[in-house]
């Protein structure tokens, strides 16, 4: 990333700061909504060129957070990682600069005093650890690594029946947790006086979305709450992503109703450049608005 690609919000006293690790990734619509395809996507016009390629594939960037408040440097979800064997072969033995481009943000890896995943899918803890001479280490070591129980327990479960969805758990978790760097945490903790989790399951079992406040103001940073602005149109359609999918829609539902009239500013974890904005009541559903500055 170059200096001009950091892009920042300021909440209150809060700043929070977006490190892309793949930035602009396009791919068919059908990916995430069996059966939908290119002009079904391209009939929702305010997804405008932000979320949408000419040809109707959808754009999602993989991207993480640092979340700056007057005691605390806290990472929200750390993204895929280098050098690690993927359940998807593009995602294989990656070699980007994210450490490189947190210190460009102004936060050397040492600085990060907490690492607070929404989830334990793997382009949510990639970066927990990093390959050095062979061996998987924690690239924070000062930090307190924050993992949901009840998505600790479900992984666990998945990686001893042999899950392919687990596979990531021996190299980007395990050592964190071997170094007595990890926290388990429950849905609704409190990082700190401005940070505080929403429990926002379904995407997985323990799935949470992270809510800062700070003089007033208010954002949420969804996690896989949403993959795509489309899904404020369709909040009720089935993503193939879900776990739980009638969950997921429920959830989902409940948030947007919660969160449309810009009570919030929004930071969706998969949304691409500009990748925050408001909820609007659009009938039955919302659009998505772009903060376009």
């Amino acid at each position: 990333m170059a200096a001009a690609d950091l892009r920042h919000w300021q909440i209150g006293d809060v700043t929070v700061t977006r490190i892309v690790e793949i930035g602009g990734f396009a791919d068919n619509i059908a990916m995430l909504y069996a059966g939908a395809d290119a002009d079904w996507l391209r009939s929702f016009k305010w997804l405008g060129p932000e979320f949408v390629t000419p040809e109707g594939l959808m754009i999602i960037s993989f991207q993480a957070f640092l979340v700056t408040t007057p005691t605390r440097r806290i990472l929200v979800d750390t993204c895929i990682g280098n050098d690690r064997k993927s359940r998807f072969a593009v995602f294989d033995n990656l070699k980007t600069q994210f450490l490189e481009d947190l210190e460009l943000a102004g936060c050397h890896p040492e600085k990060v005093d907490t690492v607070l995943c929404t989830h334990l899918h793997f382009d949510h803890v990639g970066w927990n650890t990093r390959l050095v001479d062979g061996k998987w280490v924690p690239s924070f070591p000062n930090a307190r690594h924050l993992f949901g129980r009840t998505e600790w327990d479900h992984l666990k479960k998945l990686h001893e029946a042999g899950d392919s969805h687990a596979m990531h758990l021996p190299d980007a978790l395990q050592p964190v947790i071997d170094a007595g760097l990890a926290d388990f945490i429950d849905a609704d903790h409190d990082v700190c006086e401005e940070i505080s989790l929403i429990s926002t399951p379904g995407h997985t079992p323990g799935h949470v979305s992270v809510l800062i406040r700070s003089r007033g103001e208010e954002a949420v940073i969804t996690g896989d709450l949403m993959h795509h602005p489309v899904q404020c149109a369709v909040p009720d359609r089935q993503a193939n992503f879900d776990e739980d999918k009638d969950l997921a829609c429920a959830t989902r539902r409940k948030f947007l109703a919660n969160y449309d009239a810009r009570r919030a500013l929004i930071i969706g974890s998969h949304f691409a450049e500009p990748t925050a904005g408001w909820f609007e009541k659009d009938g039955s559903a919302w659009k998505f608005i772009a903060r376009k500055a």
